[in-house]
């Protein structure tokens, strides 16, 4: 049961809804139906997040070469 962001086309009002199966979604504000489906940051970031390749950076300093890298400067 996905909870969906959507944004009224007659009114403009942003609002989130739980969504289950084909159920028709009216605007809670106007009752329009047929609002504009929006990418959540959620969907956006679950959908095309890459998968690290090597080590993750330094806890320290953040340094890009991996754990300890900034002690051998």
């Amino acid at each position: 049961m996905p909870i969906r962001e959507f944004v009224c086309t007659a009114c403009a009002h942003p609002f989130e809804e739980l969504v289950l199966g084909a159920e028709q979604i009216h605007c809670p504000r106007c009752e329009a139906p047929d609002p504009e489906r929006q990418l959540s940051a959620f969907q956006a970031r679950g959908a095309a997040a890459p998968e690290p390749s090597g080590p993750g950076g330094c806890g320290t300093c953040g340094d890009p070469r991996g754990p300890g890298s900034c002690s051998l400067n």
